[in-house]
């Protein structure tokens, strides 16, 4: 039966809990009895299972028992190799795919608009970019996804590449042409890469684009917590095929994973694990319709305009993210945010033009539906109070940057803050991203110029956050300082 499907961290956990043992060992809250009231009582009984490494539960670094087998039945429920829990997000995962893949000194081929997380992941290895433009939607303002033309001929070019990154599919849902870059990467002994972060939920359904690992891609970072059920911080990296060492991705993980794991977030992924391995397709029929229904409210008013799988160029689309643009009426993406969460509706992203609404398997409830009708009063209120149409045109497209130093160089050199508008010219010092979709405008040790200072400028009048820099108000930025 569906319901007797195998959760071995947590039924560990439960036997350990019945067993009634006094914990006279960590973690000093001894399971919540010392814990502060108000935290207990909202945690409740979930507390008393926030217990330490030991041998009843396994271990993560040297997993033996139960952790070893839920991975496996990761790994079988994915179609990869072998699965690695991480605790410390897909940004850990992203850091051991790099690691694995790449020494020091090697070159990897990547989209310039790769996740923040990334750069860390090249300081950490040493590794050098070798950065591709990806393509740019003008009606939304958003770049979408580098070709397999674009990667073949760079491979071409440089055969010193050993691996490919792929972000796919990207914040906003377009799917890369993965298969086509697999077979690519790999007639060119290239290892293919994907940050996966938006895209645990692929390959369940065929309602949705194909998972990485379907493609033939040697590796995959999932954030299994952002689209399924699984604890805020909680992905998963896959590895399949030979071209990969299973015991260096092991070791990677182990060293980039804390050695007081909480057996909470890895029970969250056991049991996500078991949701979608028995209701993956159920659960992706019912993201498809519950986005469905907001993709119709939104584009019934005459003027905002829903990205559709034909605004994408021939790349396949993930529907259950739902991405509206309110130029025509007059607002940028950070004014309707704003004016749903006053509505008591919160979406995951807002940029110069669109408004991100992330939609799941659970979005299925009354409460969704209460949220569409608040989303549609907020729309009948705006499209009475229609404005000229914009023209942003500085805030909406990322400049195309130049990179003088690598990462792992400008890392250890010394710093020092100018004033933005004295940077002009300088080589960066810092990471400068507006997150999300954390994506950064400028990564150390490239140069600073007029239109990156203006499109700074432009993203902060638009009240997006500042990621990255010491100064997150952006009057200063840090360069080289010799």
């Amino acid at each position: 039966m569906k319901d007797k499907i195998s959760m071995p961290l947590i039924e560990a956990m439960l036997q350990y809990k019945s067993e009634d043992v006094y914990p006279l060992h960590t973690p000093g809250h001894k399971g919540g009895r010392g814990m502060q009231r108000l935290l207990r009582q909202e945690l409740g009984a979930s507390v008393q299972m926030d217990v330490s490494l030991m041998s009843e539960l396994d271990d993560i670094h040297e997993p033996e028992t139960y952790i070893k087998e839920a991975q496996e039945l990761a790994a079988q429920t994915y179609g990869s190799d072998a699965c690695f829990w991480a605790v410390n997000g897909t940004s850990q995962a992203i850091h051991a795919m790099l690691l694995t893949a790449l020494n020091p000194g090697e070159k990897l081929l990547l989209p310039r608009n790769a996740h923040r997380s990334v750069a860390g992941g090249l300081v950490l290895g040493g590794i050098e970019a070798v950065y591709l433009q990806p393509e740019y939607q003008p009606e939304f303002g958003i770049q979408m996804q580098v070709t397999v033309q674009q990667i073949e001929a760079a491979l071409a070019q440089d055969s010193k590449i050993k691996a490919v990154l792929l972000t796919s599919p990207n914040y906003y849902g377009v799917a890369a042409d993965v298969r086509a870059i697999a077979d690519c990467c790999h007639a060119h002994n290239a290892v293919l890469l994907v940050d996966e972060a938006h895209g645990p939920h692929l390959g369940f359904s065929e309602l949705l684009p194909p998972s990485a690992l379907q493609c033939g891609a040697d590796a995959c970072a999932q954030s299994t917590h952002k689209i399924l059920g699984a604890m805020t911080q909680c992905s998963m990296l896959h590895v399949q095929g030979a071209r990969l060492d299973l015991q260096r991705a092991a070791d990677v993980m182990s060293i980039l994973t804390t050695t007081s794991p909480n057996y909470l977030l890895m029970a969250s992924l056991d049991a996500a694990r078991a949701q979608v391995q028995v209701y993956g397709k159920e659960m992706a029929a019912a993201a498809v319709q519950a986005a469905a229904k907001l993709r119709s409210l939104c584009a019934a008013y005459s003027g905002l305009r829903v990205m559709e799988t034909t605004d994408c160029g021939g790349l396949q689309l993930d529907s259950t993210k739902v991405t509206v643009n309110f130029a025509a009426w007059g607002y940028t993406g950070v004014e309707v945010g704003e004016l749903f969460r006053e509505a008591r509706v919160a979406v995951e992203l807002v940029d110069a033009y669109n408004v991100l609404f992330l939609v799941t398997y659970a979005d299925v409830t009354t409460d969704y539906d209460e949220a569409l009708a608040r989303i549609a009063a907020v729309l009948n209120k705006m499209q009475a109070q229609k404005r000229a149409p914009l023209q942003l045109a500085a805030a909406a497209k990322v400049p195309q940057t130049q990179a003088v130093l690598p990462l792992r160089d400008v890392f250890y050199r010394a710093k020092k803050a100018v004033p933005l508008a004295e940077a002009a010219g300088k080589i960066c010092g810092e990471q400068v991203s507006f997150y999300p979709p954390g994506i950064p405008v400028l990564l150390p040790g490239e140069l600073v110029t007029e239109e990156i200072i203006a499109y700074c400028r432009a993203q902060k009048e638009l009240g997006l956050p500042v990621s990255g820099p010491a100064d997150s108000s952006l009057q200063t930025i840090r360069i080289i300082a010799d």
